[in-house]
């Protein structure tokens, strides 16, 4: 490939990026204590893990999933700062 095209590609890719990332992040908000075992999108409150899917409980309040804004509430889940309340008062 010459040095033109990949330059070229890779302004496209930054372009892509940048103009969808904050649409999607826009419309989404974490939402802890829905997501079934092994289906977790990140690392939880407990600092146990890390990664996606390796949550081992479904609804453990420490874990979250990645939702459309305003739908957390209606799936029965939690704000970040009520999980994090709800898992210092109590070990789950």
């Amino acid at each position: 490939m010459n040095k033109k095209l990949i330059a070229n590609a890779a302004l496209l890719a930054v372009v892509a990026a940048a103009s969808t990332a904050p649409a999607h992040a826009g419309g989404k908000e974490k939402c802890y204590g829905i997501a079934a075992a092994g289906q977790n999108d990140c690392s939880n409150l407990a600092g146990t893990h890390s990664c996606a899917g390796q949550s081992t409980v479904d609804n453990d309040k420490g874990e979250w999933k990645m939702v459309v804004k305003g739908t957390c509430v209606d799936l029965g889940g939690l704000t970040k700062k009520e999980a994090k309340r709800l898992y210092a008062t109590s070990k789950f």
